[in-house]
Order: structure tokens, then C-alpha cells, then sequence
């Protein structure tokens, strides 16, 4: 058995594919469609916050908050 309380555990690996259908189904399922937009356009389309704020109209704090918010999200759902 292994020792899963040393600093050092990262967890079961899994394929890469199946980690990406897993955030896919994620996505999909568990944000809402401002955090998947938010999402979406930084980690994908490689955008900066100030430039999802200037097209959203929004201050950058709150695309901040709601970009945070959907990787909490992401965590807690992908934990599982």
C-alpha cells in the first residue's frame, strides 16, 4: 500500500486524453457561461485579463474574481 501522506503524492495518473475529457465534461456541466467564456478566452486563446475586461466592459477585478472562481470549480469538481 502506498504511503499517500508524504508531501510528495501527486495522485493517480491518468491518460491525457482522459484528463481532457474529464475538464471538458466539467466545463461544460458545472460552470456558468460567464466563467466558461472567461476561462476560455485565458487559458485557450491565450488573452490577458485587461483585454477580456475591455470586451466584457467590466472591471478587471471582477474578471479576476469570476476566472478564480471557475478554477475553484475546476478543482473541486476535477478532484473527484
Amino acid at each position: 500500500m502506498r504511503n499517500i501522506l508524504f508531501e510528495g503524492y501527486e495522485g493517480l495518473r491518468l491518460p491525457r486524453q482522459v484528463q481532457l475529457k474529464r475538464i471538458r465534461r466539467v466545463i461544460e456541466a458545472e460552470l456558468t457561461p460567464c466563467q466558461k467564456q472567461i476561462l476560455i478566452a485565458y487559458y485557450f486563446q491565450q488573452r490577458t485579463i485587461p483585454d477580456i475586461a475591455r470586451e466584457r466592459q467590466v472591471n478587471k477585478s471582477t474578471v479576476c474574481r469570476t476566472l478564480h472562481r471557475a478554477e475553484q470549480r475546476l478543482r473541486r469538481c476535477l478532484k473527484y
